[in-house]
């Protein structure tokens, strides 16, 4: 092989490889914001509260919302009725709001100070636990709680998951010397607590056939699982399928258990509680199940954007100003690799800090926007990279989209509600609780 040839060779070979990387090359994005989120900073601006458009705020699109809420009562089986899941809307207008429109009173609640305060403040509601709290806070409760409209005999329902906790509960109502309504949390697949054997179960009731004080009020199997699992051929269907032979079992062992003594319906209906955003549309009515629970799909944050919501649209964003804007640049003694990474990829080379940042959310708008891997994050002033095309200069706003409602939608202070294309109120925020 002459030397000619094998330049010939080495030429063309690297030609190739070349061209294969430049194919590799990331494509330039970005874009200002679509006529949407024009129209949401616009509104922000006019606002007359000043710090919407000049601090980080959380924004609820009124219209988007209400829309949300009838793709979901249409997607929920008729006639099953709606539990609004307190902590995925920890705001007292937002609550209020959702369940008048939805035509419930019941809502399910995950710790003292929000029990407390729905308590106080929606007396007519009905409560569920949705996490079995320590007997104390049940004790604070009472100890607290202002007597008014709100009966917690009639209206409150105390979620147990082991015989031990049982007993405990058994000695509070004893203490206290009234009623206490109790609902067992059964396993039902998902693995994180509850009744998870017919003997666990039947051990709590006889415990409850013996104690007059404590009322049976039905069961809550939570089912997230069967969504979340990978789809894998018959994985889910076999995970539904277990769920719904488990709750059917647990449940007819309860009422066969209680009827003995005449208290399986007591002067009020049993509530058999199920679901939750990512699986209410499972349940049909014909199951165990007479009451499902939605909260984060009205609102629709990244975590479900699932395959049943896609007539649902996001409702709720985190807007944050932006503070500086201008070619993006590592610290000195690493600048070299930041001009590497810049002419690899075009996206990187504009750089905007905002005022906030390291959120449990993605940057939706203006397109084009991500966080810098290189430069890390920072909750003071986060930097977004792009290319450029956003052109985004500092007051302007960036629009990001919470991963969840839950513990997000309080970390900004009220929440400023956009209908029509303006601002509309502003919705206070319960204090942010585990």
């Amino acid at each position: 092989m002459t030397t000619t040839t094998t330049r010939r060779k080495w030429l063309i070979g690297t030609g190739v490889v070349a061209v294969a990387a430049m194919a590799m090359r990331p494509s330039e994005r970005g874009a200002p914001h679509d006529a949407y989120f024009a129209a949401l900073a616009r509104a922000l601006r006019r606002s007359g509260r000043a710090t919407d458009a000049t601090t980080p705020v959380l924004v609820i699109d009124r219209d988007r919302l209400q829309a949300n809420l009838r793709q979901v009562l249409a997607l929920k089986a008729q006639g099953m009725p709606l539990r609004v899941v307190a902590k995925s809307l920890p705001s007292l207008p937002l609550l209020e709001l959702i369940t008048r429109e939805a035509g419930t009173t019941r809502q399910m609640v995950f710790n003292l100070p929000y029990l407390l305060r729905l308590a106080a403040d929606m007396p007519r509601h009905d409560l569920l636990l949705g996490k079995p709290l320590p007997v104390g806070a049940a004790q604070a409760f009472y100890q607290q709680h202002v007597r008014g409209a709100f009966d917690p005999g009639r209206q409150l329902q105390w979620l147990v998951d082991t015989p031990a906790r049982l007993a405990e509960y058994r000695e509070l109502a004893r203490a206290l010397g009234q009623t206490l309504r109790v609902n067992l949390e059964i396993d039902v697949g998902l693995h994180r607590g509850g009744f998870a054997s017919a003997e666990a179960l039947g051990t709590a009731l006889a415990l409850l056939r013996e104690e007059p004080l404590l009322q049976f009020s039905g069961m809550m199997g939570y089912d997230p699982h069967i969504s979340a699992i990978p789809d894998l051929p018959g994985a889910r269907s076999r995970a539904q399928a277990h769920a719904t032979k488990v709750y059917t079992d647990y449940k007819a062992q309860a009422q066969a258990a209680l009827a003995q003594v005449g208290r399986a319906d007591a002067a009020m209906p049993l509530t058999w509680n199920a679901a939750g955003s990512p699986t209410f549309h499972l349940h049909d009515g014909s199951g165990a199940a007479n009451e499902v629970s939605i909260g984060s799909a009205f609102v629709k944050p990244t975590e479900f954007d699932l395959a049943h919501l896609a007539a649902c649209e996001a409702a709720c964003f985190i807007a944050a100003p932006v503070l500086k804007s201008g070619a993006f640049e590592l610290p000195t003694g690493v600048e070299w690799l930041g001009g590497l990474a810049k002419a690899w990829d075009r996206n990187q080379r504009h750089g905007v800090f905002l005022y906030g940042g390291q959120w449990r959310a993605d940057p939706v708008s203006p397109a084009g926007l991500a966080t810098s891997g290189l430069y890390g994050q920072s909750p003071n002033q986060q930097v977004l990279v792009g290319s450029g095309r956003q052109g985004l200069s500092p007051g302007d706003t960036v629009f990001l989209r919470p991963h969840k409602s839950e513990a997000m939608l309080q970390q900004f202070g009220d929440i400023a509600v956009v209908a029509g294309g303006e601002v509309v109120g502003h919705w206070p925020v319960l204090l942010p609780m585990p």
